[in-house]
């Protein structure tokens, strides 16, 4: 009888192509990356590369779109945040998801001048984180942990996602050499989800407030 690996469909060359695409983006950054630095990565010509992607720009559109894909169920569970903990999970896989593709945001700028499709298609992003983090937002008030005679509006769900949206940037500029490599992810993301959530604090109740500083305490730094 043949073993589980052995009987195990090979993945398909597409799917491989993103895979190592995406790879070489967030290490080197888009513009930085070649179609011929992709396939000499897979050892395949870049003919074979250009059957599956016959240009740049559809390599960027794809993988955009896999996050995409990714992100509209992780947005959904901002309803079901009540209290901080909640806040700081939530914030925390979003940082993560952003990090699996920090590509886009580490060059979104040069990307939305250039890639009229994810010009577009990035509005909806925009939109849709908005509109979660107003679902946070409203979550926890609901939850008792925002104070209902201070509620925070819409001006701080914008500052918010400008945060998250930029944060990886920041992050660059700060340390070039090492912030966007693999081994910084952990302290990355927490110090983000940190300073996101730190826009609320004038809003929360004190024991909420509290139970943030000791969240984040290790990341408490700018």
């Amino acid at each position: 009888m043949a073993s589980p690996s052995a009987t195990k469909k090979p993945r398909r060359t597409a799917e491989r192509i993103l895979e190592v695409t995406l790879d070489l983006f967030n290490r080197f950054g888009e513009p930085n990356v070649s179609t011929t630095l992709i396939s000499a990565e897979m050892g395949i010509s870049p003919g074979n590369l250009y059957y599956h992607y016959p240009a740049k720009d559809e390599l960027v559109n794809a993988l955009f779109d896999r996050y995409e894909k990714a992100l509209n169920p992780l947005l959904s569970a901002a309803d079901d945040v009540r209290h901080v903990e909640d806040a700081w999970l939530f914030f925390h896989m979003l940082f993560e998801l952003i990090w699996d593709h920090r590509f886009l945001y580490r060059d979104l700028n040069d990307l939305l001048s250039k890639n009229r499709r994810l010009e577009t298609h990035f509005q909806f992003v925009l939109k849709h984180t908005t509109q979660a983090v107003e679902a946070v937002l409203r979550g926890l008030l609901r939850g008792g942990a925002i104070r209902p005679d201070q509620p925070a509006g819409p001006a701080t769900a914008n500052a918010m996602v400008v945060v998250l949206t930029y944060w990886l940037s920041y992050e660059f500029v700060r340390e070039p050499r090492k912030a966007l490599e693999a081994e910084h992810a952990a302290t990355t993301l927490a110090r983000g989800a940190w300073h996101v959530l730190s826009l609320l604090e004038p809003y929360l109740e004190p024991s909420q407030r509290e139970h943030l500083h000791r969240l984040a305490a290790d990341y408490r730094q700018p």
